[in-house]
């Protein structure tokens, strides 16, 4: 499998569901350093089945995926020890520590963690259950960015938060991945907030991918690609 220059991730033919039923077929996608990827698509096309094959938390079916240049069938925690970064759709704190304890139960420092969202300064001694959501999810971004991550999966960062608050932590994925190199693969349910920091967008629907281009060419032909391919409920697994 040839693999383009710069990619950190990339698949080909990718089969991928639970058990022997495959959600997602014959998936071709790339990830490259400095780059924001968002992939979109209506409940049920299949995005959060992809991210957890690509994070090794489900095994491929069929197709090869290939992590920094090495094709890989490895779990999570081996992928996560090359690099690989996995911020999943449920907010993954320990809800009876503190945000500090949160952060160095991951080996991340408090100071690293503020870097990257100052907002946490005052909550560090805080139990992180009486956080917000959108301060939970600043605290889980914060602490996969702090491990400083070369690849960094994001399964719908925004789900249930404030318009402000998605912003400010969408365009922290931006200013990763420009200022550190760090390559994102984002799903995302906020479309417009999502082209507007992404370099290349993928249109899953019914587990394959219907269009992919630059965000600027999607962003574009939004109003067209929301009512052909983002409007329809499918009825598979996501």
């Amino acid at each position: 499998m040839s693999v383009a220059l710069g990619s950190l991730l990339e698949c080909r033919g990718l089969a991928a569901g639970y058990g022997a039923v495959a959600v997602v077929r014959d998936l071709d996608l790339r990830v490259e350093a400095g780059e924001v990827v968002a992939l979109i698509g209506p409940n049920g096309a299949g995005k959060t089945t992809t991210l957890l094959t690509l994070a090794g938390e489900l095994p491929a079916i069929a197709g090869d995926i290939v992590f920094r240049g090495v094709a890989t069938k490895a779990p999570l925690f081996r992928r996560a020890r090359r690099g690989m970064g996995f911020v999943t759709e449920e907010r993954s704190v320990f809800m009876s520590l503190t945000a500090e304890e949160n952060l160095r139960l991951a080996s991340v420092s408090p100071g690293d963690a503020i870097a990257i969202f100052p907002e946490l300064e005052p909550l560090m001694g805080r139990t992180a259950g009486l956080l917000s959501g959108g301060e939970q999810q600043m605290l889980t971004l914060a602490r996969a960015v702090a491990r400083d991550p070369k690849l960094l999966l994001a399964d719908e960062l925004s789900l249930g938060l404030a318009p402000l608050v998605v912003r400010r932590l969408l365009d922290t994925v931006r200013r990763v991945a420009t200022e550190r190199s760090t390559g994102v693969l984002l799903v995302e349910q906020h479309v417009r907030q999502a082209l507007n920091i992404a370099d290349r967008v993928y249109v899953m629907q019914r587990g394959r991918i219907v269009m992919s281009g630059s965000a600027e060419d999607v962003g574009g032909r939004l109003d067209e690609v929301e009512a052909t391919y983002l409007s329809s409920q499918d009825s598979g697994a996501d």
